[in-house]
């Protein structure tokens, strides 16, 4: 048996609203609003075939991470645009670049990487397979 991929990850955020404005805005995912069977309302970030599921700091579903903490993410998202056009586009909006483009290696092979933070300051790595 080999696991296929992934389908989603959560993010602790302080502010619900901060972190969709940023992914909407700036990385260009979209919101959705969901009712699991449990009757609750959550909010998630789509993107091709994967989300990101949000839980307010202090108000996290269960089961949850073991220390769920805004801030504590650290992970990498994939692009088919030029680096370069992400770049003109965070400049735009005002969002730091912390590293990059660098060369890194991805799971599928070397990729090319920018570096910034949400308004958690979550590390979100934006890379191109080269």
């Amino acid at each position: 048996m080999k696991i296929a991929g992934f389908d989603h990850f959560v993010l602790t955020v302080a502010d619900i609203g901060d972190s969709v404005a940023f992914y909407t805005k700036v990385l260009g995912m979209e919101a959705e609003v969901f009712h699991p069977a449990d009757g609750t309302t959550r909010t998630a970030l789509k993107f091709g075939p994967h989300k990101i599921n949000l839980h307010q700091a202090g108000r996290e579903f269960a089961p949850k991470a073991a220390a769920p903490t805004p801030g504590s993410g650290d992970f990498c998202l994939i692009t088919t645009a030029p680096l370069a056009d992400w770049q003109a586009r965070l400049q735009r909006l005002g969002v730091e670049i912390e590293a990059g483009p660098v060369p890194r290696t991805g799971a599928r092979g070397v990729i090319e990487s920018l570096y910034l933070r949400d308004p958690d300051g979550n590390l979100v790595e934006i890379a191109r397979y080269t």
